[in-house]
């Protein structure tokens, strides 16, 4: 059910009157609620080495070993590791998906909820599984993998040849490569890192290490002509006609395009690079001085710098962003546009625009209460607990998801609130 069929009448509902674990349970883990704020869930013991979920007031019928990893898909469906019999399955709503394995771990979701996959660990082997199914091959070492949107596609870095204690040569010589769905790329390199989907899932490009020093971005297996002192993660252009990347020369970053240089190497770090739906604007985190961060358009930095600055959000429209800033891991500040907002805060969630990029919210924490802010305005109450806010579909209405006084509540706003 898409987010235009979630209930956007305004006014707050309890969903759940109380949250202290239910009569025969041993104990209650911390709760989880799905995206459409309908559903709170928990991990529960029901008795001894025996454990199940709480869904609301209710309990999954199924009861596993071990439970771990809560987390809600983008349909909202429950997903959970489960342990059963001593084997691992990755469980939706309470069933297992697929066969059990010696492990599981780490599920991701396409953009409708409809595919999940994780990582997977059988006979010593590793890979990924697909709802349920694992690829075809597995590898001695697989990490960093990721899906594309549509679900259609998986890839991850996989090591490809066995290294003995301290074999230096045979490392020289690559033992890493990309596998995309379960087929791995001929070549082999030093290293290899965050394989990347171009937006139809076609190509993929990934960081690679060709030699002791050298690093580039390949191509599809094709690493580019040019390589660099270091390279950071690869973005494929909407169109998929071009890869860009943060690379450094020279003791300077910038961004190569096809491996030539297309933002020239002036910043002391730069990452992060998102293009905007329509591949008109780049956008990345950069740092113009030392411990001076802010976001960059364009090759075109922010006037206003911050010690640190993490989750760089791009609004839908492209022309505006956000950012986290902080100092030292304190002060916490959410800047959009450029401008901080006033107050600084103990933590800080990205900020989240509103589809017409408009207006912008952001979940944050100050003296152990939750604040759910609207362009930098606060709701007018705090909360023990609360998750990020969204946005209505048409942007004029806010979803708020909270617990107060051992309570969870489900309150719609109107933008004009705040």
């Amino acid at each position: 059910m898409g987010i235009s069929n979630w209930d956007w009448e305004v006014g707050q509902k309890t969903v759940v009157e109380s949250l202290s674990p239910k009569q025969g349970h041993g104990w209650q883990e911390e709760p989880y609620v799905s995206y459409d704020g309908e559903t709170l869930a928990a991990v529960v013991q029901v008795d001894e080495g025996e454990f199940s979920v709480r869904i609301n007031d209710g309990i999954w019928e199924n009861t596993f070993e071990k439970i771990w990893g809560l987390r809600f898909s983008p349909d909202n469906r429950l997903t959970a590791l489960c342990q059963q019999d001593m084997e691992w399955a990755l469980a939706v709503d309470g069933e297992l998906l697929g066969e059990t394995t010696d492990y599981v771990w780490n599920a991701k979701f396409s953009q409708d909820g409809s595919v999940i996959a994780c990582m997977y660990k059988g006979m010593e082997r590793y890979g990924v599984a697909v709802n349920g199914e694992p690829w075809p091959e597995l590898f001695e070492n697989v990490n960093q993998y990721t899906l594309t949107k549509d679900g259609a596609h998986t890839a991850g870095v996989a090591q490809v040849e066995s290294l003995g204690q301290a074999d230096i040569e045979g490392f020289k010589k690559g033992i890493f490569t990309v596998v995309v769905d379960g087929k791995r790329w001929p070549g082999k390199y030093l290293n290899v890192w965050t394989p990347t989907f171009s937006k139809d899932g076609r190509k993929v490009a990934a960081q690679v290490r060709t030699s002791v020093h050298n690093y580039t971005i390949a191509v599809d297996d094709v690493p580019w002509t040019d390589t660099f002192n270091q390279v950071w993660e690869p973005v494929f252009h909407p169109s998929g006609q071009y890869v860009v990347a943060p690379v450094r020369v020279a003791g300077k970053w910038g961004v190569a395009k096809d491996g030539g240089l297309t933002w020239r190497n002036r910043y002391i770090q730069c990452l992060n690079l998102q293009f905007s739906e329509d591949g008109e604007n780049l956008w990345a985190i950069v740092a113009t001085s030392y411990g001076q961060f802010t976001a960059c358009r364009n090759d075109a930095a922010w006037g206003e710098t911050f010690p640190v600055v993490t989750d760089l959000v791009v609004a839908p429209s492209g022309d505006r962003a956000a950012i986290l800033a902080n100092e030292d891991n304190a002060n916490f500040q959410i800047v959009v546009d450029g401008t901080a907002w006033s107050n600084t805060y103990d933590m800080a969630w990205p900020a989240v625009f509103s589809p017409d990029s408009r207006n912008v919210a952001a979940l944050v924490e100050k003296g152990g209460r939750y604040i759910i802010l609207v362009n930098g305005k606060p709701f007018e109450r705090d909360f023990d607990r609360a998750w990020p806010p969204i946005f209505s579909e048409d942007g004029t209405k806010v979803l708020i998801r909270a617990l107060e006084n051992n309570s969870y509540v489900r309150i719609v706003a109107d933008v004009a609130q705040f």
